[in-house]
């Protein structure tokens, strides 16, 4: 248990001059002498024990009431472990050639199905996502909350480019050096970048080799993904004034040999998918990464927890009440 206002406690020093006037108030002798109880010495009654309660439960009030004002709070510890696990930036395509469907039902909805089922087996991995079309940008930091990851894994999709919220294209060097720039701020000894696209980059500031020379200056492997057939395939071109997408069969732009060059300038591998089985092998592949010690850190949120100090206040209040009008009632002189 915390405190939020622990200088309250000082109010505690109260309790003496209360405990100093108890004390001095019941030597006061009476000027009226009555009956001795000579023969009652060396017995004590029940009025005298009880008669000092109301004065404790006085004081545990106070004591009670001085805790509600240093505002006492719960929580439980903040934590730090050490997990087997490594640090994963994925960097997800997500340019409208992804809606291609030579991958059940396309190549997007199959690339996050496969993923999906890859960060749920790795618990203890710190994982990230970025996306990229015609820019890039981060989905989600780094984390061991995969609940909120796979949350936001699932809201992936093409829309932005149709939206107009990026720009066409395919900034394959802009997706790796954002995923690389997170990676730089970890001081893990295994960091990794799943690269995952199916076209050629043509667009952004970085080219795809100078995004790889960055992420080798900070000890990044990049494993690379070309994902879909080569040869003719049926894209999206085009969208109807329905909204829906118009598909005409072209040639694949896909540019596996310079995934090839960012996989081996890394220490990385490069891996081709033209089906969802092949692509959840390589997942299975790349699981058998090595492993290194993380060190996760759990924060918990605080609680208000004056009730229980309240509640008992208030009952020694009415003890003390009940106890003087009953059985240590005085005659009134």
């Amino acid at each position: 248990m915390q405190f939020a206002n622990p200088q309250y406690f000082w109010l505690l020093l109260l309790l003496l001059p209360m405990l100093l006037w108890y004390v001095m108030g019941r030597r006061h002798k009476p000027t009226l002498t009555v009956a001795s109880t000579a023969s009652h010495e060396g017995r004590r009654s029940w009025f005298s024990i009880w008669r000092h309660v109301p004065f404790v439960l006085r004081c545990a009030a106070v004591v009670l009431i001085i805790i509600i004002l240093a505002r006492p709070q719960t929580s439980s510890p903040q934590s730090e472990k050490e997990v087997q696990g490594i640090n994963i930036m994925m960097c997800m395509d997500i340019s409208t050639s992804m809606l291609t469907q030579d991958l059940a039902p396309n190549r997007i909805e199959a690339a996050k199905q496969v993923a999906i089922e890859f960060i749920s087996g790795r618990e203890t991995d710190n994982i990230g996502l970025t996306l990229f079309g015609g820019e890039a940008f981060t989905q989600c930091p780094m984390t061991t909350d995969h609940a909120a990851l796979l949350s936001m894994f699932k809201q992936v999709n093409c829309d932005l480019q149709q939206q107009g919220v990026i720009t066409n294209g395919t900034a394959v060097g802009m997706g790796l050096t954002n995923a690389v720039s997170r990676l730089a701020l970890t001081k893990a000894p295994s960091k990794v970048v799943i690269l995952l696209t199916d076209g050629a980059n043509n667009a952004g500031d970085i080219s795809p080799l100078m995004a790889a020379e960055i992420a080798k200056n900070q000890s990044v492997r990049v494993y690379t993904i070309a994902v879909g057939r080569q040869g003719k395939v049926k894209q999206p071109v085009a969208i109807l004034p329905n909204g829906e997408y118009y598909y005409q069969w072209v040639e694949s732009d896909a540019d596996p040999a310079t995934l090839k060059q960012i996989a081996e300038m890394t220490g990385g591998l490069f891996y081709t998918a033209d089906t969802k089985a092949k692509l959840r092998a390589i997942y299975d592949d790349i699981d058998k990464l090595e492993r290194s010690k993380l060190k996760v850190h759990n924060y918990n949120r605080r609680f208000e927890a004056y009730l229980p100090f309240a509640l008992s206040a208030f009952l020694c209040i009415l003890a003390e009440l009940l106890l003087r009008l009953t059985l240590l009632r005085r005659i009134p002189e």
